[in-house]
């Protein structure tokens, strides 16, 4: 299988995640690989509980965006959340505070 995503110069912020293939609607991307975070920092996932997680892997490069086409769950998997061409960044709704 080829791969899924590749980092880039994101026009959004930084480096990003984009589609290095088309990717289908409800598709896990993967999962990410965290450790336990003692504060919010830049590649942090809050859970819905308050508990901080760094996450380690190279789906810490998912930018926001209110159109999202990704999801992050609390079991630290990566969804698609409609069918995402090749070449597209990947892209998470953070929340109000990250607009």
């Amino acid at each position: 299988m080829a791969k899924t995503y590749k980092v880039a110069k994101s026009p959004v912020h930084g480096k990003g995640l984009f589609a290095a293939r088309n990717i289908d609607s409800g598709e896990v991307l993967g999962y990410c690989k965290t450790r336990k975070a003692k504060e919010a920092g830049i590649h942090t996932l809050t859970l819905d509980d308050g508990r901080l997680f760094d996450v380690t892997c190279t789906l810490k490069y998912i930018n926001h965006s209110k159109r999202a086409n990704v999801s992050y769950y609390d079991d630290f998997s990566v969804v698609a959340l409609r069918d995402i061409p090749a070449g597209e960044e990947l892209l998470h709704d953070y929340g109000d505070e990250w607009s």
